[in-house]
């Protein structure tokens, strides 16, 4: 699979009082990136079904390993790899880099139906999500500017 590149710079409400990213933020960029990474395929990770269910894909586990800290006004990238494709879930690795690289996460996430009253089940994942995505295994995927000014 191509790596999807998303370019991001920190904002000043995303630093703690020592002027350095909240650890938090690491993992909202995640989700943000894996979002940009669909749009970019013509996907969405929540799509209504006509009979009032709708198509989602929550995390079933996140990590985060910090290495290098990021302050106001960086310029970062947050680069996705799809690592795994299982019958219901995706595995992606994440890597903030600048010029060397800032951190790395995990995310996996399963392919749910959720219904009108808040019940979730797990789906085998539809046959256009993995169409789409395996056909974006030729192609070099860059994504927006998130935060960049």
């Amino acid at each position: 699979m191509p790596q999807f590149i998303a370019t991001r710079r920190v904002q000043f409400s995303e630093t703690d009082m020592a002027g350095i990213v909240h650890f938090s933020n690491f993992y909202r960029w995640m989700e943000e990136t894996e979002h940009e990474y669909y749009r970019s395929l013509g996907l969405s990770i929540m799509e209504a079904n006509d009979d009032g269910t709708y198509l989602g894909w929550p995390r079933v586990s996140a990590s985060c390993t910090f290495e290098r800290p990021l302050t106001y006004d960086d310029e970062f990238e947050v680069r996705l790899d799809v690592e795994r494709i299982g019958v219901k879930s995706i595995n992606y690795v994440m890597e903030f880099w600048q010029e060397q690289r800032l951190a790395y996460g995990r995310l996996k996430t399963a392919c749910c139906i959720c219904g009108a009253h808040a019940r979730i089940e797990s789906i085998v994942i539809p046959d256009r999500y993995l169409a789409v995505i395996k056909e974006s295994d030729e192609l070099p995927l860059k994504g927006g500017q998130g935060g960049v000014a």
